[in-house]
């Protein structure tokens, strides 16, 4: 069964449903993370305490996909093109693990700019 998380950044909200991965259990396990969110064409991502390697990487991604980006340890909101993508596939800097997916509209983030508060918290059932 999956694990839930809600996303808060400024007014916007969204809850996501985290994948079976060794990087979503450590998320997970971290959570609640509070950081300062920075934006990347439509990504929104901050770094987090955690040191974890790559776990089937991806160079390209979906809308609404959340990824951990090893590089710069790294927790990231894709919900759209960023400047590395070439048409209207969403590419990250470099490959991300894939952990999990915003469940409804992840165009929410949109609106939120480079500096805001970010919470991540578990959705307890």
């Amino acid at each position: 069964m999956a694990n839930f998380i809600r996303i808060t950044a400024g007014a916007a909200t969204a809850t996501a449903a985290l994948n079976d991965s060794r990087t979503a259990q450590a998320i997970w396990e971290a959570l609640p993370i509070e950081a300062t969110g920075n934006t990347w064409g439509d990504e929104i991502y901050f770094g987090i305490s955690l040191h974890l390697g790559d776990e089937n990487g991806q160079e390209v991604v979906e809308m609404g996909d959340l990824g951990y980006w090893p590089p710069g340890n790294a927790f990231c909101i894709f919900f759209g093109p960023t400047p590395m993508s070439r048409g209207n596939e969403i590419r990250p800097a470099s490959t991300v693990n894939v952990f999990g997916k915003i469940e409804g509209d992840p165009t929410v983030f949109k609106a939120v700019p480079s500096g805001t508060r970010v919470v991540i918290e578990k959705v307890e059932e």
